[in-house]
């Protein structure tokens, strides 16, 4: 199989789909790599560092695409590289389906044999290709340096000839991955820790990584999980008193972390204006859920907004901001897929069509969107 891997065209996009060491495990599995010329200079991948690893460099994309069997990427196919690749052909990538259903469309309308990373169930068998999971942990950590930086203070408690300097106070919103290792991360810089999360066993967890958990906690918290590990829909009573505990606790915080995301879904709104005004000037929110509309009715996608001096911050690709990390572990969770796609015998290209997690990922297959969520609904 001829593996085709792209310089990414996205506007602000640093990674790369593939790293010198998982193109040495795939040529070693007896497939050929072909990389565009520069595709790992943003991660700071040389040209020179996929040569040695076994794959050829191609001058441009069109070069590279000439004959590939698989296109692996890191963002969705622009329309020429979709339009480049044969009929049959496989492309891998984040899709972003739910943000761009037009999409799928247009990779049925050209044959090809589109594969969403982001619509990997998330299984035990499948957690080596969980890319959700491996970026989302990137930006939990990136989300707390950005939000030192900001704030312009230390986070740890300094004790000085001049002077005491107070721990910063920092409240992190959802304990999902990247909620996790934001606590992780601004534990580790000395920061006073709180967290809180819809789910109860998510107490435990925060807990485990010296925070501390806020939420009303109650009989009707104590249940507010199915026996499947999902949040339960809580009453509005219980929503107004959550509201009332989370309003107080942010006024008396120097950072706020978002990061509660549903997919296909408008982002939850977590953070007030009213809350984001009652902060002190010089206090920083990070919105890590802007590109769905944000926790924040304030936050903007790439930009920081100053209310009342708080500093309001919707980061759109904080992976991004870790590009040799992020592409290191992305191509990590390629490399796992690759099996489920290859013939053991020939090589060739041949999704094991039947498998759970083709099924879960597959977009499109032999010309039509079969994922049951955007075949029911094609684009317009």
């Amino acid at each position: 199989m001829r593996i085709a891997v792209l310089k990414e065209r996205a506007p602000g996009e640093t990674r790369v789909a593939a790293s010198p060491e998982t193109v040495k495990k795939i040529v070693a599995l007896g497939h050929e790599v072909v990389v565009e010329a520069g595709a790992g200079l943003a991660s700071s991948v040389l040209d020179e560092s996929y040569t040695a690893a076994g794959a050829a460099i191609a001058a441009d994309a069109a070069q590279a695409l000439t004959g590939a069997d698989l296109l692996i990427k890191v963002r969705r196919p622009v329309p020429d590289e979709i339009a480049r690749l044969r009929a049959g052909a496989g492309v891998v990538a984040l899709m972003e389906p739910h943000g761009d259903k037009s999409g799928a469309e247009s990779y049925a309308k050209a044959k090809v044999e589109a594969l969403a990373m982001e619509l990997v169930p998330r299984i035990t068998r499948a957690q080596a290709m969980d890319a959700l999971s491996s970026q989302s942990n990137l930006a939990g950590y990136r989300a707390v340096i950005e939000a030192a930086h900001l704030f312009g203070r230390g986070f740890p408690m300094m004790m000085t000839a001049a002077g005491t300097v107070a721990a910063a106070k920092v409240f992190i919103m959802g304990a999902g991955v990247a909620g996790l290792q934001a606590i992780a991360t601004a534990r580790r810089l000395g920061a006073v820790v709180t967290a809180t999360d819809v789910r109860p066993a998510a107490k435990e967890q925060v807990a485990s990584l010296g925070a501390k958990f806020i939420a009303v906690e109650d009989e009707e918290f104590k249940q507010a999980e199915t026996a499947a590990g999902y949040a339960k829909a809580m009453s509005a009573e219980y929503q107004k008193k959550q509201a009332a505990l989370v309003a107080e606790h942010i006024a008396k915080q120097d950072i706020v972390i978002t990061t509660a995301l549903i997919p296909g879904r408008p982002a939850p709104v977590l953070v007030s204006e009213a809350m984001v005004t009652a902060m002190k000037a010089g206090s920083v929110v990070i919105d890590l859920a802007v590109t769905q509309g944000g926790n924040c009715p304030l936050s903007k996608a790439d930009e920081i907004v100053d209310v009342g001096g708080v500093r309001v911050a919707g980061f759109s690709n904080l992976p991004a901001r870790l590009p040799a990390d992020s592409s290191a572990l992305y191509a990590k969770n390629i490399l796992a897929l690759l099996p489920l796609l290859t013939d053991k015998e020939t090589k060739a290209f041949a999704p094991a069509w039947d498998d759970e997690i083709i099924k879960g990922a597959m977009l499109t297959r032999a010309g039509a969107v079969v994922h049951p969520i955007f075949a029911a609904s094609p684009a317009a």
